[in-house]
């Protein structure tokens, strides 16, 4: 175990036969085992989804003395029970689980100043919304903050040195947030972009994608250089037609979301370029995956949106069509470098 002192932590480990159990861990159990001081007003925290991001996230809030609630999917424990006073209900979990849960949530007694936060990082495949869009549509009273940035869960758990963004366009919501998990090791940044943020988050895992590719084909730093730097514009263009601001993506949730996701191992995404220029099958690689490699699902929901808004996103495409089975890794780059010449900035 990475944090042996954790209630959180132990309460993972320990329920491994049991996945639904829900810790609580209350302020006055993290200062009898870590000695740490509490805030001056701590929080309350309900974290839905137990997998490796929402475990790092609880773990950040409860050693900073909050009182933190952990959720899984495929618990027994009531959502309500977690839900219960929480002024933060942040969701962690997968895009495909976040409409089903978003429903139950709505019909329980939730106080009106309760801030929810979403970090989820994807595209609904019905609606084309972001999770912060489906949260707000179901709480148009609530704040509801984007969390997002270079955040390898793997890597937070180790306590090593990491940056995020929160982002509302409720300015009190954000920096309340921020509070909460900041710390000496995990430094948060707000930003009143919450579109731009998590846009950053969502499209980059495409990239990733395409990133795992060119690494899988030893094709060269000058070619991962390119991609990466090619896939930002593309980022860019997306987010300005959805309303995003540019400078939005040349922050820790766009570029260095970007830069973390398309050169990490640790990365699912990157993991999905990587093992398909291997020569194995998209279904082989989604049924060893360990957890959900959004990129896949959201590659379909931008191609459909490119079709509809006529937006030009070539890298997107090949990674489609790759993932369709209609083109090999060698085809798609070579799609890619035959394309028609033009001037870089006038696309």
């Amino acid at each position: 175990m990475t944090n042996p002192k954790s209630k959180i932590r132990q309460a993972r480990f320990a329920s491994e036969a049991h996945p639904s159990d829900t810790l609580l861990c209350t302020t006055e159990e993290k200062t009898a085992s870590d000695g740490q001081n509490l805030p001056p007003n701590p929080k309350s925290v309900a974290i839905l989804g137990a997998g490796a991001w929402g475990t790092a996230l609880a773990n950040l809030a409860a050693a900073n003395g909050h009182r933190v609630g952990l959720w899984s999917r495929r618990g027994s424990q009531p959502l309500e029970t977690i839900l219960e006073d929480a002024d933060i209900i942040l969701s962690a979990i997968s895009m495909k689980g976040v409409a089903d849960v978003v429903e139950q949530i709505k019909y329980a007694p939730i106080s009106p100043e309760t801030i929810f936060v979403t970090a989820t990082k994807g595209l609904d495949p019905q609606t084309t919304c972001t999770p912060s869009q489906v949260w707000q549509t179901a709480f148009p009273d609530h704040a509801v903050v984007v969390l997002s940035g270079p955040n390898l869960s793997q890597e937070i758990e180790l306590k090593l040195p990491a940056a995020t963004v929160v982002a509302s366009d409720v300015t009190a919501a954000a920096e309340l947030v921020q509070l909460v998990f900041s710390s000496h090791r995990f430094r948060v940044y707000t930003n009143p972009d919450r579109l731009g943020v998590e846009l950053g988050g969502t499209l980059k895992n495409v990239i990733a994608i395409a990133s795992g590719v060119c690494d899988g084909l030893h094709l060269g730093t000058n070619a991962k250089a390119a991609l990466v730097t090619r896939g930002l514009t593309e980022m860019v263009r997306i987010g300005n037609i959805w309303g995003a601001k540019t400078g939005t993506f040349y922050g820790l949730s766009g570029l260095g979301d970007l830069l973390a996701t398309c050169n990490s191992p640790l990365s699912r995404n990157y993991q999905v370029g990587y093992q398909l220029a291997s020569g194995q099958t998209l279904t082989e690689i989604l049924a060893n995956l360990s957890g959900t490699a959004e990129g896949v699902n959201t590659c379909q929901v931008l191609v459909q949106i490119a079709q509809q808004k006529n937006i030009v996103i070539p890298i997107t495409e090949q990674v489609y069509r790759l993932l369709q089975g209609e083109v090999t890794p060698r085809q798609a780059l070579d799609e890619l470098m035959l394309r028609d010449m033009k001037p870089e900035y006038n696309d």
